[in-house]
């Protein structure tokens, strides 16, 4: 299977950029061929220019020509079956970077299209059958619940959309993480590992 994973935090000793490291090395261990993207490492601008909006329904290649550093982000979603997110939730979503980089990316003619005279977009990435995410939130389940955990509707009611009809969705969050202890930590990343091996075995 061909896997892009999606990473985004700024701190490369951060918890969240062990659990990408683990999660592109359980991937590649199971004999998937992995993409790997650390929207920080690789300085992803997520600002949504005026070119891009004013472009935003309209010939791909131009775009591209135009905006060249987004050329390698278009091709591995469009070669891979499955993606995975890892990021940590703030403010109840993505951070800033990884959100930006959905708006930029998911344009039109790669992840979705319009076609002339229809009400509704048609989605483009439908060979893409698997959605998974890492995630750690610092507030407790309950909190999150309150919130209503607009950064899982954004990937699993949103994002999704553009893929396969019956693309499966995991959803790995560890919750207080402000509070957790190193053992805590540990546990989430053998739970990780253990999805993971599941979800790509």
């Amino acid at each position: 299977m061909k896997v892009l994973v999606i990473s985004a935090h700024p701190s490369p000793e951060s918890f969240v950029a062990s659990l990408a490291t683990t999660v592109v090395s359980e991937i590649s261990h199971s004999g998937h061929n992995v993409r790997h993207h650390d929207l920080y490492a690789e300085s992803f601008s997520p600002v949504f220019s005026a070119y891009e909006r004013e472009h935003h329904v309209g010939d791909i290649s131009e775009k591209l020509e135009t905006l060249t550093q987004l050329r390698p982000h278009v091709e591995d979603l469009q070669w891979c079956e499955a993606i995975v997110f890892v990021y940590p939730t703030w403010w109840s979503g993505q951070p800033a970077i990884l959100k930006g980089w959905i708006d930029r990316i998911l344009m039109n003619e790669v992840a979705w299209v319009l076609p002339e005279g229809a009400a509704r977009i048609k989605p483009l990435l439908t060979q893409i059958r698997r959605v998974v995410v890492v995630t750690t939130h610092g507030s407790s389940k309950f909190v999150n619940a309150l919130e209503g955990e607009s950064g899982k509707r954004t990937i699993f009611r949103s994002v999704r959309l553009m893929m396969h009809l019956r693309a499966r969705c995991s959803w790995l969050a560890m919750y207080g993480l402000d509070n957790a202890t190193d053992a805590d930590r540990t546990r989430f990343t053998e739970k990780v590992i253990r999805r993971t091996r599941r979800v790509f075995s």
